[in-house]
């Protein structure tokens, strides 16, 4: 069964969180933890979202925070997970080592050991231009009437 899972009814999830299923009904009041809901709005709880209770517990009982610290420390941890797996992705990205898949020109996919972003990096050849597009209208003489 996969930790995400949500599976237990609020019952069962206080037991296995050592709380008063009273107190989980709180914590979803507050956004503390947020169970999942059945179509009659029922909570379930994964095993994720017990091991969460279990830290709420922790942080108010052992480490004395109150409810909002608490929510604000969970709040802090989840941005640094989510910076954290932007890091990942971004590395691979850059990291010329990592394996990057591409579609071949007969539409299979293959590795490919470019880096991404190389192309944007890398000095594009000059194409060549002819010189009257670059350098403006021609040049006539003088214009008349214009005093030297």
């Amino acid at each position: 069964m996969d930790e995400d899972s949500k599976v237990y009814v609020i019952s069962v999830a206080a037991e296995l969180a050592g709380m008063h299923p009273q107190t989980l009904r709180q914590y979803d009041r507050l956004g503390l933890v947020r169970p999942a809901r059945t179509r009659g709005r029922g909570r379930r709880y994964s095993m994720r979202d017990i091991r969460m209770l279990r830290e709420v517990q922790r942080l108010s009982h052992d480490e004395g925070v109150n409810l909002a610290g608490i929510k604000r420390i969970l709040e802090l941890e989840e941005e640094v997970q989510a910076m954290r797996r932007q890091v990942e992705f971004l590395r691979t990205l850059v990291d010329p080592g990592r394996r990057v898949f591409r579609a071949d020109p007969t539409g299979n996919v293959v590795a490919d050991r470019l880096h991404p972003l190389a192309e944007a990096t890398a000095p594009r050849p000059t194409r060549w231009v002819p010189r009257q597009l670059t350098s403006g209208p021609p040049r006539r003489g003088r214009e008349t009437g214009a005093v030297g």
